[in-house]
């Protein structure tokens, strides 16, 4: 039978890619659902991989080893493809199910579990019963452990492929539909493979107790080190997710690189650990000596992300093709982090060999033991993930988290390793690395990618690192404050980000006859939030922000710019994924005014589809308004007309209002939308700035430059219909699709605001249709309007 195993190995890579499609996939429409806050990715993380246990660990219990084991496998992946499916038709019925039973705090918390449950367990067991399932075909003993090691190294690698299929073709030029055809035409594919081959190979069991799991001596020291193999990785991951993503800039693109890098080391891993424990007679001190060699390269990782490869400029501000930027991303991530993958990846196939018996082989189920050992290490994976990222980062940060990594892979080296004068020596050496793990920089968390391309002199004010999201403040020249998210500025005290803020609030407020609740998403620097203070009319503001460590910060390094909104009586802060809260309310609002992170960052894309408009439309009573920022700057042509035409799908009567830097060149605009027509009488404004009652507004607006109507009604630029032809063939980003975090991906590090500005207003026509008053008043803001802006 063993002329079969290349041949299994191939369907097995199969197996693999269509696993990491699904992933991928899944993923993303479940944080359509559930949200995508640190909580919600661990529960779809959690449910992921326990499935994946689960299916591993019940498959040799519930069938028999006489059973074919190509027929089981085949069976599996018919399984996992149709289940492929029903997730992606069923999905709607969940979030409609999911939202009329929504609760908060732990229930809610139980309700994402169930709803990811529903959805990802029964194919996730189908996966992980399939190496418990194609092992069976090799006879138990360290010498056949090392196939094993292959099959799991090959359906890694299939993993890689899938992975970067997905994030790099598949959902960039097509959608989540077509990723899922792809992939169950992948299982498909294997399992008539599979019956096709089952049925012309007879198949004997070999062992003469089949449904027994006979192990080898004193098995626990390994299942124990495997788990704890499993769960430095998975800890691993996370930190080195954050970190890089901060290094790199926080795309789908860097997310995929990422993981098809940690899955690449992981594979070639397993293969060179299969062939040691071929060829070694004694798996588990290769198994202790890979934990022992895991602490040095896990301080080395620390070393390389914290203090080298972050001063690596890569192609930031360049005029290389963003593919080349991709490559040098590979190898930032390579180097970094595919030392300790190689040698996580080479423990499986050792713990297999350290756990299978060296003689008697037939009295043992090769599918329980495989079953166990990739169980016990899916258990770790699971702990490791859920605890580094809702407690580690949270609440030791990144350095004293990757010192615990240090710390538990000497425990796995210990349990594994004869007590001896050598051990005691090897493992106090290993000890010493502890101390050696450098504190990640608070400029990495600040400047990102553009670490070494921002000049100037720049003092610390706070930095910490969040469940969700790492974030500094920072004083530029030691005058203005800048607010910094996921290695990014994101807001700042600075002339054209002042404007902006504060025309996200003013100018819905101003255009709405009587505003009383207000919702604002995404807290940043409260500058928004706070522009609704000041109006007399206002009694209700709920800020949605998804990381609990901004709010308060922000009331204290900007309280004076944003009106102290965080401690404001009227003011409720709640902490969760907008899309989640908006997707789940029963409240309506006046006002909804989103200034989410950029597009390109992962996870912000669902805030700017046809389907998120759609569902903010619907929380608007009548006569309400929504604004949203749209930046001109980090980005391309194809991505603003993108969120441009996708706002304008659901608001065809929306207007855009433009933002100017202090050189006078288009930087970011806001679009406005309602759902009648935009009617707008100046001097009945005129009339209402001058009240006793709106002079805190009038002030609020002067200190930003608009020191009177006409200079902030000046700011219009175009309304829908004048884009018609400009965003004809603009792609829209749909839920399906999130077409726009593709798109935006491309274009982080590109400048291109002045140029993308100037094609919007080259279809710009003064509107007699919106703007009513005195003959003198429209003369003078036509004159405004039309004048050339730079």
């Amino acid at each position: 039978m063993t002329q079969y195993l290349p041949l299994l190995l191939a369907l097995f890579i199969g197996s693999g890619c269509s696993a990491l499609i699904y992933e991928v996939v899944w993923l993303q429409l479940l944080q359509l659902v559930i949200g995508s806050s640190a909580v919600s990715l661990a529960v779809l993380l959690g449910t992921f991989m326990g499935g994946m246990c689960l299916g591993s660990i019940a498959l040799p219990r519930l069938i028999p080893a006489r059973r074919h084991p190509l027929k089981v496998y085949a069976l599996l992946e018919f399984a996992t493809g149709i289940f492929g499916f029903l997730v992606l038709f069923g999905m709607p019925l969940v979030r409609n199910l999911y939202t009329a039973s929504i609760g908060h705090g732990m229930p809610g918390i139980l309700l994402r579990s169930v709803a990811c449950a529903i959805c990802l367990l029964p194919p996730t067991v189908m996966m992980g019963a399939t190496l418990p399932a194609i092992s069976r075909w090799i006879e138990a003993t360290p010498h056949a452990a090392s196939w094993w090691g292959f099959f799991y190294g090959g359906n890694i690698a299939g993993g890689v492929f899938g992975c970067l299929l997905a994030g790099f073709y598949l959902l960039r030029i097509h959608d989540m539909a077509t990723a899922t055809y792809v992939a169950a035409a992948i299982n498909f594919v294997v399992a008539i493979v599979g019956f096709s081959l089952a049925g012309g190979v007879t198949y004997t069991p070999r062992s003469t107790a089949p449904d027994k799991a006979n192990r080898a001596p004193r098995a626990w020291p390994v299942y124990l080190a495997i788990a704890l193999s499993g769960l430095c990785a998975l800890g691993a991951e996370v930190i080195w997710t954050r970190d890089l993503s901060l290094m790199l800039g926080p795309t789908v693109y860097t997310f995929s690189i990422i993981l098809g890098v940690f899955l690449t080391g992981l594979g070639l891993g397993s293969s060179g650990g299969s062939a040691l424990a071929r060829n070694h007679h004694n798996p588990r001190m290769l198994l202790a000596i890979c934990q022992l060699l895991q602490v040095l390269a896990l301080a080395f990782a620390a070393f390389m992300i914290a203090d080298f490869l972050p001063y690596w400029r890569g192609n930031v501000d360049s005029d290389a093709s963003v593919w080349h930027g991709f490559l040098s991303d590979i190898a930032r991530c390579a180097i970094a982090i595919l030392p300790s993958t190689l040698l996580w990846g080479a423990s499986f196939p050792l713990a297999l060999a350290g756990v299978a018996p060296s003689d008697d082989a037939r009295d043992t189920d090769p599918g329980r033991l495989v079953g166990e050992v990739y169980g016990a290490n899916t258990v770790g994976a699971i702990v490791g993930s859920l605890a580094f990222s809702l407690i580690f980062i949270r609440y030791a940060g990144t350095q004293h988290s990757e010192q615990i990594l240090v710390c538990l892979s000497i425990l796995a080296a210990v349990v594994l390793m004869k007590p001896s004068v050598k051990t005691a020596g090897a493992i106090a050496a290993a000890a010493l690395v502890v101390w050696s793990v450098p504190v990640l920089p608070w400029k990495l968390i600040a400047f990102g990618r553009r670490l070494t391309t921002t000049p100037g002199n720049w003092t610390l004010l706070y930095a910490a690192e969040g469940m969700n999201s790492s974030v500094a403040y920072t004083k530029f020249e030691g005058v203005t404050t800048y607010f910094h998210v996921s290695g990014k500025t994101e807001a700042s005290a600075e002339p054209q980000d002042m404007r902006l803020q504060r025309l996200l609030g003013h100018l819905p407020a101003l255009l709405h006859k009587d505003p009383k609740s207000i919702l604002v998403v995404g807290c940043g620097a409260g500058v928004t939030a706070g522009t609704f203070v000041v109006h007399p009319s206002v009694e209700h503001i709920t800020i949605c922000e998804i990381e609990p460590l901004i709010p308060p910060a922000s009331a204290r390094y900007f309280s004076h710019e944003n009106h102290n909104v965080m401690h404001d009586r009227r003011t409720r802060i709640v902490y969760d994924d907008a899309r989640h809260y908006v997707l789940t309310t029963p409240e309506k609002f006046d006002i909804i005014t989103s200034d989410p992170i950029h597009p390109w960052v992962k996870g912000i894309a669902p805030l700017y589809s046809t389907e998120y408009f759609e569902l903010v439309k619907k929380h608007l009573n009548p006569g309400g308004f929504v604004t949203q920022w749209v930046p001109l700057y980090e980005s391309n042509l194809d991505t603003v007309q993108s969120e441009i035409a996708t706002f304008f799908q659901a608001f065809p009567n929306g207007t855009i209002w433009g933002n100017l830097n202090t050189d006078g060149q288009g930087y970011d605009v806001v679009l406005v939308g309602q759902a009648e027509p935009l009617k707008i009488d100046i001097d009945a404004l005129e009339q209402r700035l001058s009240r006793p009652d709106y002079k805190p507004v009038a002030d609020s607006l002067r200190e930003v430059g608009y020191n009177s109507v006409i200079d902030l009604l000046s700011t219009y630029a175009v309304q829908a219909s004048d884009l018609r032809l400009w965003l004809e063939h603009a792609q829209i980003n749909r839920d399906r699709n999130l077409r726009l975090q593709y798109l935006a991906g491309m274009g982080l590090n590109l400048y291109l605001a002045p140029e993308i500005y100037d094609q919007i207003l080259q279809h710009a026509t003064f509107p007699t249709n919106i703007f009513t008053g005195s003959p003198e008043s429209l003369r003078a803001l036509q004159t405004a309007v039309t004048a050339p802006r730079y």
